[in-house]
């Protein structure tokens, strides 16, 4: 088991937004968080990353209890997140976006790295030299996971990559997703977008404020009653 989170619990002030959470991921896995909007799935995200504080519970990283552990030492234990709306370094060019995201390795295996970014989104190979904030959403969104994947991720946390994309740039992220796991890549990935989500998933989690409610397979999950009334719109 890569990820372990039990009874993960969190506030902002006086309000709870996750009441004990409990998370599993294997190694190899792509696992999806659905749900709606406010339903806590980023400050989970947020919480794993060490970015939002726990109070209660949990998160147990290939075996390590990390609950305590600073953002920057996940990162370099292999939790590397790809946050909701991209939040890529507008001014900056590309590349130099994509550097950044592996700021904490040296030597020669970050230029082999970046060409592997390079032949997975050809796009940003094309536009290498151009500021970040000129590339549409769909470009953005491929540079935000791009600069993930330079951190060599041992866990690739995905925040609500289909946001504010055209439906046809939506299947083209997800068709990425999908390779990224098929080459290796563990993902636990975290979507409003429950259909396209679950259609890739290996397993899924459903959460409702702040608590799991329903978890089975990303098929199984598919064809529930409850799930297609509440997320599919069936």
């Amino acid at each position: 088991m890569l990820l372990e989170v039990t009874g993960l619990k969190s506030a902002y002030g006086r309000i709870e937004a996750l009441h004990g959470i409990d998370i599993q991921v294997k190694e190899g896995e792509l696992v999806a968080l659905v749900g709606a909007n406010g339903a806590g799935k980023t400050t989970f995200l947020r919480a794993l990353s060490g970015v939002q504080p726990a109070s209660a519970g949990t998160i147990r990283f290939d075996g390590v209890d990390i609950g305590r552990a600073k953002p920057e030492k996940r990162v370099e234990m292999g939790i590397c997140q790809v946050p909701e709306g991209r939040q890529v370094f507008g001014p900056l060019a590309v590349e130099d976006n994509l550097r950044l995201g592996a700021f904490r390795r040296k030597g020669k295996d970050v230029e082999a790295d970046l060409e592997k970014v390079y032949d997975t989104f050809p796009i940003l190979k094309k536009k290498r030299n151009e500021a970040a904030g000129t590339l549409s959403g769909g470009q953005q969104q491929m540079l935000a996971m791009g600069r993930a994947l330079m951190a060599h991720p041992r866990l690739l946390l995905l925040d609500e990559p289909s946001m504010g994309l055209a439906p046809l740039l939506v299947g083209e992220i997800f068709n990425i997703v999908q390779m990224l796991r098929e080459q290796g890549t563990t993902i636990l990935l975290v979507e409003q977008n429950a259909f396209s989500a679950l259609a890739i998933a290996d397993r899924g989690y459903v959460i409702e404020t702040g608590s799991i409610v329903l978890t089975d397979t990303g098929e199984a999950l598919l064809a529930d009653d409850k799930v297609k009334a509440a997320y599919l719109g069936l």
